[in-house]
């Protein structure tokens, strides 16, 4: 299934699951509650986020004085996408990674770490930045945001029916007479709902790096060199883990390989696809 497509779906299935999981733990009213909360806490997350995450990973901003080659590189790929000029940052750090951040193109900051500039050839180099590049041009941000947000708003829901469960209530509009599902019910949507939403946001997630892959060999027109740059920088996160992204692993979704350790994790908890199929994917095209 095409990666747009895939997230249109997960995205209609993850709404539905807040209005399923809405009836039967806050009504109505417990929706709109639970949505407004969502929406007050990921707004402030959609217009600061970019300026949050360049500072809690210490980026610093580079231009064509003092980073040439990797602003020109930019520059040139941004072009042939279609985009404005992104902002352009370095993380100190030798775990090898990128990401894109920013609410949308015209607001977009791409970063790189050392690690990563000291591992990759140049080409490989213009692959990554391909890809981060298509991030933006994807508003992979926006539909990241939009996901956080439903999910959140689930998470209220299934807290909102714990408080009242705890003070001798039962969730529902009182017209209703409390849930349709009873006691067992309501405990048992309490525990899953959340962790279905947590799923299907991760889904989203992993289809949109599929997306990026793709749209990234398309801007540099150079397919093999993001998958050999892949390659490469699945060995040196394993190599040289990112302790900053372990302190903060909401944002291990952003960069271009997951930086958390966790092999043991079951693959169906992780924010991005497996490595074999990304690059298997880029190859067939190349």
């Amino acid at each position: 299934m095409h990666s747009g497509l895939k997230t249109a779906v997960l995205m209609a299935g993850l709404t539905a699951l807040f209005l399923v999981v809405g009836g039967a733990l806050g009504g109505t009213t417990g929706m709109v509650v639970a949505l407004v909360f969502a929406l007050v806490m990921n707004a402030g997350a959609y217009w600061y986020s970019d300026k949050m995450v360049l500072r809690m990973y210490k980026a610093e901003p580079v231009d064509r004085d003092s980073a040439p080659e990797l602003v020109g590189t930019v520059e040139e790929l941004a072009g042939r996408a279609g985009l404005p000029m992104p902002a352009v940052y370095i993380v100190r750090d030798p775990s090898p990674n990128a990401f894109a951040t920013g609410r949308n193109p015209q607001n977009a900051a791409v970063a790189v770490t050392s690690g990563l500039m000291e591992l990759l050839e140049a080409r490989e180099v213009r692959g990554v930045l391909a890809h981060e590049l298509a991030h933006v041009k994807n508003r992979d941000i926006l539909i990241s945001t939009i996901a956080a947000t439903v999910a959140g708003a689930i998470s209220a829901l299934a807290n909102m029916a714990q408080f009242m469960l705890l003070f001798g209530g039962q969730p529902g509009d009182d017209e209703e007479g409390g849930s349709p599902l009873g006691i067992v019910g309501v405990i048992l949507v309490m525990i899953l709902a959340p962790i279905a939403a947590s799923l299907i946001q991760m889904a989203i997630s992993r289809a949109r790096e599929y997306g990026a892959d793709k749209g990234g060999a398309e801007i540099s027109g150079d397919p093999d060199s993001l998958a050999r740059a892949l390659e490469k920088l699945a060995g040196g996160v394993e190599r040289r883990p990112m302790p900053n992204a372990e302190s903060h692993p909401a944002t291990a979704q952003m960069m271009i390989v997951n930086p958390l350790r966790g092999k043991d994790l079951v693959q169906l908890f992780t924010t991005h696809p497996p490595m074999e199929e990304r690059i298997r994917r880029l190859r067939a095209m190349a």
